[in-house]
């Protein structure tokens, strides 16, 4: 009895520790989208800075070319309107994530209390 006990607390640990895997990938992508919408946001308030007269260039490859002001605002604005989403969609992500690893811990709690009254029995036996 215990050794199936013992298997299936592996198995669980197993899909446990796959979730804070993909946990931490999580996070480590909503902190580089963290980043980008800050860049971005700095991006807006100098453009936002410009009148008319000002010449905006885009660098595209190792050229830099002219822009309308008017394009790289919206580009912008496009910008940070995907990367709120982005963000947005990993923090879903995250809260799933952590309601599975949740369940798993508790699961595997469970198993370990299991596992250690039938290691008792055994020995209560021996």
């Amino acid at each position: 009895m215990a050794e199936a006990i013992q298997k299936k607390l592996q198995s669980e640990l197993e899909k446990y520790q796959a979730i804070q895997k993909d946990l931490s990938k999580s996070m480590s992508a909503r902190q580089k989208l963290e980043a980008q919408l800050t860049e971005n946001n700095i991006v807006k308030e100098e453009l936002d800075l410009l009148d008319a007269q000002n010449i905006v260039y885009k660098l595209i490859g190792p050229v830099l070319v002219k822009q309308d002001p008017d394009e790289a605002k919206a580009t912008v604005a496009k910008r940070l309107e995907y990367i709120n989403g982005e963000i947005q969609r990993h923090e879903n992500l995250l809260k799933d994530l952590e309601k599975k690893s949740e369940q798993h811990r508790e699961v595997l709690t469970s198993l370990q209390q299991e596992y250690q009254r039938a290691q008792g029995l055994a020995v209560g036996k021996a």
